[in-house]
């Protein structure tokens, strides 16, 4: 059971990344070209579980480490993700504000420095995560039962706009910190419901199929963000992916898309870069008149581009920039170990 175990969660990040860079990639290009297309479609139909389910199978394995030693914790927690938010962002900063930095060195920095606080960028997620595990790891000895109570409570609020505190980190806690406290709190759960799935899966296949069906309807009529509809089709549609990956791993389809899974964080550390890239070409070259056609490449090229680069560097200094360094880290392992915290594991 431990290899399929891992295997449909690799599956599981790989549908959600690459629905995360569809949503970027798609709805990027429309704005840039004044239009849309088929893709638009399929980004307003994954938008009530996009998220939801990239938190919730975040959370699932954090068990192992929330009540070991804090040193630990904070390593493999914080200054892990911390690491590579800091990192990413300064490459991005330098690659998008390139023309502001010798005419106006200073505002750069502070475009950098504030969003240090203010996560904006695409790499906001990373940003998150690391808040996430804070507050976890600071509400592990009280009942799951009453967090969970709570988050969703925060969450139905959200979405009644009662809470609007104007920082991003606190919005989008109270919006998606329930997904990710059940993926922790509830994993024997989801990890029984996935194994169930497989050893029933012509069930599971209809299942999917109703799902999807319900899905469409409540998103065409405009109800998908209404107060607690929201909560229920996250939670909906996050248990459609774990059903749709546990199938996937089972009849060992799509190997493709668990390697993307497996790399999942490489992916979203370097998409934003390929894809500005490719939406400019194809947006002045009109190469591609069809606007879903050319945000389907845009999106291809999002996504193959960082797990090439991150081919051609492993095993030279530059993996650095997917690999914590030793010197960046407060315990030390075995190379077999440390391996482990590579963020394309993790």
């Amino acid at each position: 059971m431990g290899a399929e175990r891992v295997n449909w969660v690799d599956y599981g990040k790989g549908i959600c990344i690459i629905l995360v860079v569809m949503m970027h990639s798609t709805l990027n290009y429309g704005d840039m070209v004044g239009g849309t297309g088929w893709m638009h479609d399929v980004v307003a139909f994954a938008k009530p579980f996009r998220m939801p389910d990239f938190f919730l199978i975040a959370g699932l394995f954090l068990s192992r480490s929330i009540h070991g030693p804090l040193r630990d914790y904070i390593d493999r927690k914080v200054i892990h993700f911390a690491y590579f938010y800091i990192l990413w962002l300064a490459l991005q900063t330098l690659a998008f504000e390139a023309d502001q930095i010798l005419t106006d060195p200073a505002a750069v920095v502070i475009i950098f420095l504030k969003q240090l606080v203010f996560p904006a960028s695409s790499l906001w997620f990373i940003h998150q995560l690391l808040v996430f595990y804070v507050v976890t790891r600071l509400v592990r000895n009280i009942p799951a039962v009453g967090v969970f109570a709570g988050a969703c409570l925060l969450h139905v609020a959200f979405y009644a706009g009662a809470i609007e505190t104007g920082w991003s980190v606190t919005d989008r806690f109270a919006n998606w910190y329930v997904f990710f406290f059940a993926g922790y709190a509830f994993a024997p759960a989801v990890f029984a419901f996935a194994r169930r799935a497989t050893e029933r899966w012509q069930i599971a296949l209809a299942a999917l199929l109703a799902w999807a069906l319900w899905n469409h309807a409540i998103v065409s009529f405009g109800w998908g963000e209404l107060p607690g509809v929201s909560l229920m089709l996250g939670f909906a549609g996050a248990f459609a992916i774990v059903t749709a990956a546990a199938l996937l791993s089972h009849f060992n389809l799509g190997n493709a898309l668990r390697y993307a899974g497996k790399h999942s964080i490489v992916i979203y550390l370097t998409f934003f870069i390929p894809m500005k890239v490719a939406q400019k070409g194809l947006a002045q070259t009109g190469l591609i008149p069809d606007i879903g056609t050319a945000s389907l490449v845009v999106l291809t090229v999002a996504v193959v581009s960082p797990l090439i680069l991150h081919r051609l560097i492993k095993g030279t200094p530059l993996i650095a920039i997917y690999e914590r360094p030793a010197m960046f880290r407060l315990r030390k392992e075995s190379p077999a170990k440390a391996k482990i915290a590579n963020p394309a594991e993790a």
